[in-house]
């Protein structure tokens, strides 16, 4: 059984990615971490998760962890600080990464690709597998339609939502620019506003924080005559999390590199 270590593990998706790594009795769970300080330090992780009691803490090092149960993948969903802070430590121990953390920045992304040099990373910003299928999809629709089509691209989430745009739609947005041979930082309009029109070869990002909301994600080419749309629905968390235990297993024994999901599912 591949043993792994959850970063972030008091989150919302850190306890779905504790209760479906231990309910799948594929994989073992042997630490999970939170930042010094957490209120969730010291209590079982099975119980956080609700699946009842596992016998593995919560604490705030890995210091505790002997070689026999010593972690081959870390798997982290948590925020910005926290992916900062266990990169290092991963990269010095030899632990591999699957980072699903959104809002880095460009400097924060930098850092992950050289810890990437000694250890093999898994970083995307989406694990579901039908969105990294239609970022495929969205690369071949741009290079076809071409630059006579209007690109717009919208995401919806929950409230509780930090970052915006959300790493998904960035991911999108660079998926068109690819098929239209353009520079993602140089075309991209976060919402609109003011008196002006439409300027020719943009991409308009715009984000809506809507109660609940798991995540939804659409992309619109539009000409004179036909809009074309391209969306995806997630109705559970459990997707992301299913895609990145998939990637837990692709990358034991990968040899060190920067990966995505689509080098997970051979896209």
């Amino acid at each position: 059984m591949t043993k792994i270590l959850i970063v972030g593990a008091g989150g919302r998706m850190g306890r779905r990615i504790a209760a479906l790594a231990i309910e799948s009795e594929l994989f073992d769970v042997v630490g999970a971490v939170e930042f010094a300080g957490s209120d969730v330090i010291g209590k079982d992780i099975g119980e956080l998760a609700g699946v009842g009691t596992f016998g593995v803490e919560v604490t705030d090092n890995i210091d505790h962890l002997s070689a026999d149960n010593w972690p081959d993948v870390a798997i982290d969903f948590s925020l910005p600080e926290g992916t900062m802070h266990w990169a290092p430590i991963c990269r010095q121990k030899g632990i591999a990464m699957v980072i699903g953390t959104t809002g880095l920045t460009e400097s924060q992304q930098a850092e992950i690709a050289d810890s990437s040099s000694s250890v093999p990373i898994v970083f995307a910003g989406n694990y579901s597998m039908g969105i990294n299928l239609l970022t495929k999809i969205i690369a071949q629709a741009a290079k076809t339609l071409g630059e006579d089509y209007d690109v717009e691209v919208s995401e919806v989430h929950h409230r509780f939502k930090k970052d915006a745009p959300s790493g998904t739609a960035i991911m999108l947005a660079k998926a068109a620019c690819e098929g239209l041979g353009s520079e993602y930082g140089e075309v991209v309009t976060h919402g609109r506003g003011g008196h002006q029109p439409r300027k020719p070869g943009e991409i308009g990002m715009h984000a809506l924080r809507l109660g609940d909301t798991v995540g939804e994600h659409s992309v619109y080419f539009g000409n004179l005559g036909e809009t074309i749309t391209f969306s995806h629905s997630a109705h559970t968390r459990d997707t992301f999390v299913r895609g990145a235990l998939r990637a837990i297993t692709w990358v034991v024994g990968k040899k060190p590199g920067l990966y995505n999901m689509c080098d997970v599912l051979g896209l």
